[in-house]
């Protein structure tokens, strides 16, 4: 079997940053939305960070010419954009999955935010929407 005769699985979602020159499909389950309070998403995205997620393996890059990993702390690095400054993916060292920036996905995703975590860091220029589950931590 050639290259061009191996079938890709469809891709159930597909995203990129602000400026296109990172691009990618997801093709397995995504998460629900989760709102990060913690300092580093804040510093990181402007505001809370708001992640979907995915296996690694399902996360397919279709251009990457822009991609740059930042090693955030021991535990987790941080994807985006070289080009436009988009922060796109959450990457748990230990862990097989990556998380994904909601705001990057393409609509319709057909997702909902179900819960809020490291509500205890939350910015004091905000107010935490108390209709949504939270995590002090």
């Amino acid at each position: 079997m050639t290259n061009s005769e191996v079938s890709m699985p469809a891709a159930r979602a597909t995203g990129s940053c602000l400026c296109g020159a990172v691009r990618y499909e997801v093709t397995g389950a995504l998460r629900d939305v989760v709102l990060c309070h913690c300092a580093m998403c804040r510093r990181t995205h402007g505001h809370i960070g708001a992640y979907t997620a995915t296996s690694k393996g399902s996360l397919r890059l279709t251009e990457m010419g822009g991609l740059k990993w930042y090693l955030s702390s021991e535990h987790a690095r941080r994807g985006f954009c070289t080009e436009c400054g988009g922060s796109l993916f959450f990457e748990p060292l230990t862990k097989d999955y990556l998380a994904i920036a909601a705001g990057t996905l393409d609509p319709p995703t057909g997702l909902k935010t179900v819960v809020q975590i490291h509500v205890a860091s939350a910015g004091d220029y905000y107010r935490i929407d108390e209709s949504i589950r939270q995590r002090p931590d």
